[in-house]
């Protein structure tokens, strides 16, 4: 980690503190010497952060939610806490669960801190407000409008829309972090799925992909929240998070066998052939996120903050290798 707050000492809450980003920025924090408060669901004690840390229980997020305790002392907060899915498969029904925790959960947490005497909310948004996919040269940017497309996409920009306007009216600084897909040690999902597949030696049809995708490393996303606690330039402001260095699925694959230390065996598949196939199976969102591009510039984010990732690809990619293989 590169950034340090050493103008003066804070009281964060940190609301999800157990999850995947949860824990290693509490972690950070607490080497860092600021006195952190955690947040955790009632009856989720699971993958609790290492160190001298508080601990509060939240039994459930939404808008009737109380945080008058969790809040008490408290000059920052950054809300990681979200509700990804639910198991419905109407998509009214799935916007509507959505919102209860992403928009109206997030909004009576940052009124009341606002109420608490807060100084600053930081709340960690998703890429997906701005879309689901860009054109080849043409980035995400943290103005562009906001185009979401998904549920979730859109519960976070309307949380977006709600938290702006509450600090237009308290005064309480909202700085907005949006992140494209985060990899680091304990990462789950369609990465850890990759990294499955290259350790059992299977064959993959994706070695012909030449598209363009942003992500960001565990380590570079807890630095630049860090950066926003206080960095004065950040009041306010929406900000894209990412590498700064973009790879085409092949070779994020290549490089991630790298990492695992262990032969890639890519086929060199058209890409229509691959749409095909996931059509066929029902699969258009797989061959979406694995053939289109999804790239996000953030020359504001380091040019406003003065900031730059401060681990590499390749050195990020070792350890996330480096934790799938010990588990």
């Amino acid at each position: 980690m590169q950034n340090n707050i050493s103008r003066y000492s804070h009281s964060i809450l940190i609301t999800g503190a157990n999850g995947f980003v949860g824990k290693p920025l509490c972690e950070e924090l607490l080497r860092q010497g600021q006195v952190v408060r955690a947040s955790m669901r009632l009856g989720r004690r699971d993958n609790v952060p290492v160190g001298n840390i508080e601990t509060v229980s939240i039994d459930v997020l939404d808008g009737a939610t109380d945080w008058t305790e969790a809040l008490a002392g408290i000059n920052v907060v950054v809300h990681l806490a979200a509700r990804v899915h639910v198991v419905k498969d109407n998509s009214l029904d799935l916007l509507d669960e959505l919102r209860k925790v992403n928009v109206e959960g997030a909004w009576n947490l940052a009124l009341q801190a606002a109420e608490a005497g807060v100084r600053r909310f930081i709340f960690i948004s998703s890429i997906k407000v701005n879309g689901e996919g860009t054109l080849p040269g043409r980035p995400y940017t943290a103005e562009d409008r906001p185009a979401p497309v998904d549920p979730y996409g859109i519960s976070k920009f309307e949380a977006e829309d709600a938290l702006l306007r509450l600090a237009y009216e308290t005064g309480m600084e909202v700085v907005i972090i949006r992140p494209p897909l985060v990899y680091g040690p304990g990462v789950k999902a369609n990465f850890h799925s990759m990294m499955h597949w290259l350790l059992k030696g299977i064959p993959l049809p994706l070695g012909a992909i030449h598209n363009k995708r942003s992500f960001v490393a565990l380590d570079n996303l807890v630095d630049l929240i860090i950066t926003c606690i206080d960095h004065p330039a950040a009041a306010n402001q929406t900000f894209l998070a990412g590498d700064g260095e973009d790879m085409s699925t092949t070779e994020l694959l290549l490089r991630l066998g790298k990492a695992l230390d262990m032969p890639v065996k890519l086929v060199p598949v058209p890409i229509w052939m691959l749409r095909a196939g996931a059509a066929l199976l029902g699969r258009q969102y797989m061959s979406q996120r694995l053939c289109n591009s999804l790239q996000v510039d953030i020359s504001k984010t380091c040019e406003l903050l003065g900031w730059h990732p401060p681990v590499s690809v390749d050195d990020a990619l070792k350890k996330t290798a480096a934790d799938f293989l010990q588990r």
